[in-house]
C-alpha cells in the first residue's frame, strides 16, 4: 500500500511537469498511527501511510502532489446505509509561491486540491455533495510563527452549501535541546447547514526529531473541541478526540 500510494503521488507531479530534472524534486513517505487533518481523524483512529513529490522552482513558485490511506468515505456511507464508493486514498495537488517580505518575514500563497477517486458521497444529496475539495490559502511567517487561512471555492468535504468555508491557524516551530516543538491552534468555520455541527476548534503539541539522514519521528497531541455526534466513526468512536499520534516520515 505505501508503495501504491508513492507511485500515485509520484505520477501525478511527474505527468504535470516532464521536462523537470530529477535533481529538482524532493520526495517523501510516511506512515503515522492516525491520519489526523485539522484534528479530525481521517483514517478512523487508526493507522494510515503516505507519500508525496515536491517541486521547487527557482524564484519561488512551487507544485507537490501528496496520497494517503484514509477510511471516512467509506465510513460514512456505512453510517447512512449508502454507496459512497470503496475510496481508500486521499490525493492532493496544490501549487503556490512563497517570497520574503523582510529578513524573517515571509510569505505563502497557493491553490489545493483533495481528491478522493471514485468517491460517491454526492449520492447522498441534498444532505451531502462530492467529497472533492478545492482550497486557495495564503500564509505570514515571521521568525517561528506561521499564521494561515484557508478558503473553499467549492463545497468544504461534501458539505452542503459550504462553499466559502475557512480554516484559520496558528503554528511555531522552536528547536529546544535539538527537538523541534510545535504548538498548533486552528478553528476550522463550515458554512451551511451543517454549520452549528461541523464548526470546530482544533489543537496540537507536536514533537519531532531527525533520527538519521532525511528521517523523522515526531509524537503528537492532538485534541478538538468537535461535537462528538457529528464527527464519529461507524462504531461510535469520536473522531476528534485528544490522543497521541505517533509517526515515522523520510524525506529524501
Amino acid at each position: 500500500m505505501k508503495k501504491g500510494l508513492f507511485v500515485i503521488a509520484g505520477a501525478l507531479a511527474l505527468s504535470a511537469l516532464p521536462s523537470l530534472s530529477f535533481a529538482q524534486l524532493s520526495f517523501n513517505a510516511a506512515v503515522t498511527s492516525d491520519y489526523r487533518y485539522r484534528g479530525i481523524s481521517q483514517s478512523r483512529l487508526k493507522p494510515a501511510v503516505s507519500a508525496g513529490v515536491d517541486y521547487a522552482v527557482p524564484g519561488g513558485f512551487y507544485v507537490g502532489a501528496w496520497a494517503s490511506s484514509i477510511k471516512w468515505i467509506e465510513d460514512l456511507g456505512e453510517i447512512a446505509a449508502v454507496d459512497t464508493g470503496s475510496t481508500k486514498v486521499e490525493v492532493d495537488l496544490y501549487g503556490g509561491y512563497k517570497g520574503e517580505i523582510s529578513k524573517d518575514f515571509t510569505y505563502d500563497v497557493g491553490v489545493l486540491a483533495y481528491i478522493y477517486p471514485g468517491n460517491k458521497v454526492g449520492d447522498l444529496s441534498p444532505f451531502f455533495k462530492n467529497a472533492n475539495t478545492t482550497e486557495i490559502y495564503g500564509a505570514l511567517t515571521f521568525g517561528p510563527a506561521t499564521l494561515k487561512y484557508s478558503h473553499s471555492v467549492t463545497n468544504l468535504f461534501g458539505n452542503p452549501d459550504s462553499k466559502n468555508s475557512g480554516y484559520v491557524d496558528l503554528s511555531a516551530t522552536f528547536d529546544v535541546s535539538g527537538f523541534s516543538l510545535t504548538p498548533h491552534v486552528g478553528y476550522q468555520k463550515v458554512k451551511g447547514p451543517y454549520d452549528d455541527l461541523a464548526t470546530y476548534t482544533d489543537y496540537s503539541l507536536t514533537v519531532s526529531k531527525e533520527v538519521y539522514k532525511g528521517l523523522t519521528l515526531s509524537l503528537a497531541v492532538i485534541g478538538t473541541d468537535a461535537d462528538k455526534d457529528w464527527y464519529v466513526s461507524p462504531k461510535g468512536k469520536f473522531l476528534g478526540k485528544t490522543s497521541g499520534v505517533l509517526g515515522l516520515k523520510y524525506t529524501f
